[in-house]
């Protein structure tokens, strides 16, 4: 596809800009460096030590090159077995900030009647607290097995894969009765791809490559709110 640079760190493909933000229904967010901007895993890793081990597995699943994100999860997560869940608490109060401009892209699409869903490959812990802090209408990501207050390296249920992610945004898209093409899908990373292809308008947030070659909106800099650029709100966007 022919893309065409709308301004500095703002990349459009495949679509025309100016799109109506009211046209769609749904926008769908990956969450680690994508509403937020931190790597769960990777935070929790730093606090305990094992910081280099647990982000190198990381940016190689980003990149693709571990073709299973269970396998990539399952490392990761066996390096953290052990863990207080205070670990936890500590990333969430100090370490996770949102990225620039999410409020700003939740207040307008909330408004132009969008619903909002968080599916992540990372942890409840952190998603469940998101929800009702952002306003958020679904979740969907790993629960983390805990006994006696401590990680056990394990997830509790089926994975939240590329797979899962794409059935999360198909069976949400379901419940509203919205087609796929009413869907914008937010994420940076290899594991976004399935539910980006799915999606009417998919958007690469600071994302690895491979991600932005697909994605009908590139975002470089700046911040999420710059998606406004492109699928233009029906209030006055400043």
């Amino acid at each position: 596809m022919k893309s065409t640079a709308l301004s500095p760190g703002l990349v459009i493909q495949g679509i025309a800009p100016h799109l109506r933000l009211r046209d769609f229904r749904l926008i769908a967010f990956d969450m680690d460096s994508t509403l937020i901007d931190i790597e769960c895993i990777d935070e929790i890793a730093d606090v305990v030590g094992k910081g280099p081990a647990v982000a190198a597995i990381t940016e190689a699943a980003m990149r693709g090159e571990i073709k299973s994100f269970k396998e990539s999860l399952a490392r990761r997560l066996s390096l953290l077995e052990g863990t207080p869940v205070s670990v936890l608490q500590r990333v969430y109060e100090h370490r996770l900030r949102l990225n620039p401009g999410a409020l700003q892209l939740l207040a307008y699409a909330r408004w132009d009647g969008l619903k909002i869903l968080l599916v992540s490959g990372g942890f409840t812990y952190f998603t469940d607290r998101l929800k009702p802090r952002l306003g958020l209408d679904y979740v969907r990501s790993n629960e983390l097995e805990i006994v006696d207050d401590r990680l056990t390296g394990r997830v509790l249920g089926p994975v939240i894969d590329a797979q899962a992610k794409r059935d999360t945004v198909a069976d949400v898209c379901r419940q509203l009765g919205c087609s796929h093409e009413q869907v914008i899908a937010v994420g940076d990373g290899a594991n976004d791809l399935e539910m980006m292809q799915l999606a009417g308008l998919s958007v690469a947030y600071r994302a690895k490559p491979k991600v932005r070659e697909f994605a009908n909106v590139c975002i470089d800099s700046g911040g999420l709110n710059r998606l406004l650029e492109v699928t233009v709100p029906s209030v006055a966007y400043r």
